[in-house]
């Protein structure tokens, strides 16, 4: 084993002028090499943090759901050419809302339907955010729901959602957002199963993932770390996480693209399975090749320019992972290294070709994952023999 000295001293030095507390653990074919807890869980009751301790996943809940859906698309119950109308047919006639030089909009017919690959590789024409037509419109659409039916589900969601028009024609650019939460709803539709239920019984209960999960359970409220905001003088103070509603027991939203919490020796779990050709403890949960396949770039020219900045140099993207295409760009990974990262500063990193991954979690907004991610990966890396 190599020396993890340079990582452990990072860390503990990171949670003194960064997040409140942090975790991190290396794992190579089923052998964990490094673990490391520091910081505070709670700053203001003086709770350490510990291999315990529960993190909100945000988007880290996309490797997940995109795992599950792919171990679907292996059991043959979709094709990714397969347009999503064949599964949610309110989605038969998108439309795109195309700005003119002028500024103003023109609703027409999408070129070509949406696919199911470009719901998993976020092609697909539904972001997050933005002031364009789109997204004002998918906020009035929400809106509305909310007031007719409260708290709404994902199916109800996604019923809706099919009235709002897509930026772009679907597969021509990438645009992060809305995709993953229609591949948790395919899931629904062709497991019969509910995400949750899906998760839990074919990855969660498998993998012996005891603390992971959408919704509070046991002790898991009681273990979540305190989300912090950090102030321009330094100072962390606490705050309340986006979608910590969800987590109540009696929420009804299960959603594709965040959602989860999890520990760290949990999500190492998962990353190692995937790591290690798709097995854990001689079951298979996932095909070898089925996960070569989800970690395969699917961008062209135009979807690079879209997706391509500092913190994600070297990467494609896949069936919902970003996947190393150029380590020479600043990473020590392998070629198909993959992964990804949630919106309060948890990260993994899965090289199949070294049987290693690495999960590493804090809650902190800004999350400082430029700053933390790339030199946890290179410190991880380099510490493999």
């Amino acid at each position: 084993m190599g020396s993890f000295t340079y990582l452990d001293d990072f860390l503990k030095e990171h949670v003194k002028r960064g997040p409140a507390g942090c975790g991190c653990a290396v794992a190579q074919n089923g052998e964990l090499l490094y673990e490391g807890y520091y910081g505070y869980a709670d700053l203001e009751k003086g709770k350490p943090i510990t291999p315990d301790s529960i993190y909100r996943q945000f988007s880290m809940t996309k490797v997940v759901v995109c795992t599950a859906a792919m171990m679907l698309f292996e059991r043959g119950r979709f094709l990714m050419n397969d347009p999503i109308y064949e599964y949610f047919p309110e989605w038969k006639h998108t439309m795109v809302a195309e700005e003119g030089e002028d500024g103003a909009f023109v609703i027409r017919p999408v070129k070509s339907p949406i696919r199911i690959k470009d719901c998993f590789s976020m092609a697909m024409g539904i972001g997050y955010d933005g002031e364009d037509y789109t997204h004002r419109m998918m906020k009035q659409v929400r809106a509305n729901l909310a007031e007719a039916v409260g708290d709404y589900t994902l199916r109800q969601d996604i019923h809706a959602m099919a009235q709002v028009p897509v930026r772009f024609d679907p597969g021509t650019h990438f645009l992060y957002g809305f995709g993953h939460e229609l591949v948790a709803g395919l899931i629904e539709v062709v497991s019969g199963r509910k995400v949750s239920e899906f998760l839990q019984e074919e990855i969660f209960d498998p993998l012996e993932m005891c603390s992971t999960g959408y919704r509070y359970f046991g002790d898991t409220r009681e273990r979540m770390v305190t989300p912090y905001s950090m102030t321009e003088d330094g100072s962390r103070v606490p705050v309340t996480a986006m979608f910590d509603e969800r987590h109540e027991p009696d929420a009804k939203y299960e959603a594709g693209g965040a959602g989860l919490f999890s520990t760290v020796r949990d999500y190492l779990t998962f990353s190692q399975m995937l790591a290690c050709g798709g097995s854990f403890k001689g079951q298979q949960i996932v095909g070898r090749k089925t996960i070569d396949l989800m970690r395969s770039n699917l961008m062209n020219e135009q979807q690079m320019k879209d997706f391509t900045n500092s913190y994600l140099d070297g990467y494609g993207y896949g069936y919902g992972v970003r996947t190393m295409m150029h380590p020479g760009a600043g990473s020590s990974t392998s070629v198909g290294e993959f992964g990804w990262t949630g919106a309060m500063g948890t990260y993994v990193s899965i090289d199949p070709s070294e049987k290693a991954s690495v999960v590493y979690m804090h809650n902190l907004d800004p999350n400082m994952e430029e700053y933390t991610h790339i030199r946890v990966r290179n410190m991880a890396y380099g510490a493999l023999e």
